[in-house]
C-alpha cells in the first residue's frame, strides 16, 4: 500500500473532514484533479483509489493512538511525556477541544469517506464501462466493495470503542456513532447526522463485517479477508456478551486453513500464519502521526520513551517470571523523564516508524473463544482451559488444570498488552481502569470515554455531545 495511490483518489474523496466545521472543508484544496468518471472509467485508476481506503489505516491517529491510550487509560502503560493533549487524557480531564481527540473522530471519517467513494460508486458500475477492466472485473467489483466494508467496520469500530460506552451501559441503548453511508458530492447536510445508538452502531459494524465475510477469499495477502471479517466479529460479539456467535466465529477463524497460532513470538512485523490482519508500513511508506514506534520506543531507538509499561502490569508478569512475553518481548532502557523503565519491543522500528500493528490475529481468536465458551456454558471447538493452554504453551508457562474468567482476562491482558485491547477488557468486565482509580474511572464513568470533537459540535446541529463535557 503505498501513500502515493491516495493522491489518485477522486476530487470530492479528497474534501477531507466534511463532518467538521465548514470553513474546515473550504479551505482544503484538491490534492488531485482527476473526476469521479476519471477514477472509475479506468481500472488501474480504480484499484488505487480501493488501496487508498487501506492508507488511511496507516494514520496513526486511527491505528495507534486510540491503542496506546487504551493501554495508559488503563492499568497497563504509563504515559511521561510532554503532550498536553495526552497529559490530559491520561488524567481524564480532556475537553472538546483536545487536537489528539479531534484526530481521532475525523480520522475514522476520514477512512468512511473513502470507503463510501467506492462502496456507493463501483455499485452500478459494470465491466464495459471500465478501461483496461479484467476478465473478472464483476466478482472484483464486489470484492472491492467488501473490502472498503471491512474497512469502513473497522474505523468505527475504532470510533464506538472511543467514544460511547460499551454495550454493558444501559445494555446498548446510549450515544454511539453518527452513521455516514452517502457519498460526498458537494453537499454537506447528508453527513450532518445525529448519533446513533451503541446498538445500531455495532448492528451498522456486524452489516459492513457480515458483507465482507460473504465476498471475500478466505486468504487475501496483506488486504481484507473473510477470515480476518469473522476474526473481527468474533470481537464485536464478545463485547455485546453474544457468547455463541463470539465462540462460532472464534472458531470458524481456528478452523480457516493457513490460519494458526505461530509457534514462537517472532511473528510480530514478520509474515505468520498468526495474522488475520495488520496495517503494513514500509520503509519508504511508513506510519504517519502518531504511531507505535515513536511512543513505545525510547529515545535510544529512536522514539520518545513516552511510554514505559506500567507496575501493575510488571507486577502480574513477574508472579509467573518465565513467561517469554516478559522475557523475550520486553526491554529496560530510560523513559521521556531520564529514569528507568521498561519497554515493550513488539514496535522495533523507531528509526523508521514501519512496525506493522495488528489488528487481528489468532493469539486474540483463542482467548476470544476461550472467554465465549466459559461464560456461555459451552465447548464450541475447544474447552475454555484447551484455548488457554494453548496460549501458556507458546509463553513457555505450565499448563492450569482448570480456569477461571479471571485466568482468562489475566491471559488476554499478557498476551494483547500494547495492542490497544486492556481498555475495552475492563470495561466490559465492569472493572476499574485504574488501580485505585476512584469512580472518574470506574465503568460507566463520564470520562473513561471520550469528547465529541467541538469541531463536530460547530459543523454539525445535530452532533450530541458526551455527558460531563
Amino acid at each position: 500500500m503505498m501513500k502515493i495511490f491516495k493522491k489518485i483518489i477522486f476530487f470530492f474523496a479528497l474534501t477531507l473532514l466534511v463532518w467538521g466545521c465548514e470553513s474546515r472543508v473550504e479551505d482544503i484544496e484538491p490534492e488531485d484533479n482527476l473526476s469521479t468518471d476519471a477514477v472509475f472509467s479506468n481500472f488501474v485508476n480504480l484499484e488505487a483509489a480501493v488501496i487508498g481506503v487501506y492508507d488511511g489505516l496507516q494514520d496513526g491517529d486511527l491505528i495507534g493512538t486510540p491503542d496506546f491510550i487504551a493501554d495508559f487509560t488503563s492499568d497497563n502503560v504509563d504515559f511521561v511525556g510532554s503532550f498536553t493533549t495526552l497529559q490530559d487524557i491520561r488524567d481524564f480531564d480532556a475537553d472538546a477541544t483536545n487536537g489528539t481527540i479531534d484526530n481521532i473522530w475525523f480520522d475514522v471519517f476520514d477512512v468512511t469517506r473513502d470507503a463510501n467513494n467506492i462502496i456507493v460508486n463501483l455499485e452500478n458500475i459494470n465491466a464495459d464501462d471500465v478501461q483496461g477492466a479484467p476478465a473478472n472485473f464483476d466478482a472484483l467489483a464486489i470484492q472491492f466493495i467488501a473490502e472498503a466494508r471491512f474497512c469502513r467496520a473497522l474505523a468505527y469500530l475504532v470510533g464506538v470503542n472511543n467514544f460511547a460506552q460499551p454495550f454493558q451501559v444501559d445494555n446498548g441503548n446510549t450515544l454511539g456513532m453518527p452513521i455516514v453511508t452517502e457519498f460526498f458530492e458537494g453537499d454537506v447536510e447528508p453527513f450532518q447526522q445525529p448519533r446513533s445508538t451503541v446498538n445500531e452502531t455495532h448492528a451498522f459494524i456486524e452489516a459492513d463485517l457480515l458483507f465482507a465475510m460473504n465476498n471475500l477469499p478466505a486468504s487475501n495477502g496483506i488486504r481484507a479477508s473473510s477470515t480476518a471479517a469473522r476474526g473481527l466479529l468474533s470481537r464485536l460479539y464478545l463485547y455485546r456478551e453474544q457468547w455463541a456467535a463470539a465462540a462460532n466465529m472464534a472458531n470458524d477463524v481456528v478452523n480457516t486453513t493457513g490460519f494458526s497460532l505461530a509457534s514462537d513470538f517472532s511473528f510480530y512485523n514478520n509474515t505468520s500464519s498468526e495474522h488475520l490482519f495488520q496495517v503494513i508500513n514500509q520503509p519508504d511508506d511508513p506510519a504517519i502521526g502518531s504511531d507505535f514506534d515513536t511512543f513505545y520506543n525510547p529515545t535510544s531507538n529512536n522514539g520518545r520513551g513516552d511510554l514505559p509499561i506500567a507496575q501493575d502490569l510488571i507486577d502480574a508478569f513477574e508472579a509467573e517470571p518465565t513467561d517469554l512475553r516478559f522475557t523475550v518481548l520486553t526491554f529496560s532502557d530510560v523513559d521521556a523523564g531520564n529514569n528507568p523503565g521498561l519497554f515493550t519491543n513488539k514496535y522495533p522500528n523507531g528509526a523508521t516508524n514501519e512496525s506493522d500493528p495488528n489488528v487481528i490475529r489468532m493469539g486474540e481468536i483463542h482467548l476470544n473463544r476461550a472467554e465465549a465458551n466459559l461464560r456461555g456454558g459451552t465447548t464450541i471447538g475447544a474447552t475454555p482451559l484447551e484455548d488457554v493452554n494453548a496460549i501458556r504453551a507458546r509463553a513457555g508457562l505450565p499448563a492450569l488444570g482448570s480456569v477461571t474468567l479471571d485466568d482468562i482476562l489475566l491471559e488476554r491482558r499478557k498476551e494483547l498488552a500494547f495492542e490497544g485491547a486492556r481498555r475495552m477488557d475492563l470495561l466490559r468486565n465492569n472493572q476499574n481502569l485504574k488501580p485505585g482509580g476512584g469512580a472518574v474511572t470506574a465503568p460507566g464513568a463520564n470520562f473513561v470515554i471520550l469528547p465529541i470533537p467541538d469541531d463536530e459540535l460547530n459543523g454539525n446541529p445535530n452532533a450530541q455531545q458526551n455527558p460531563g463535557y
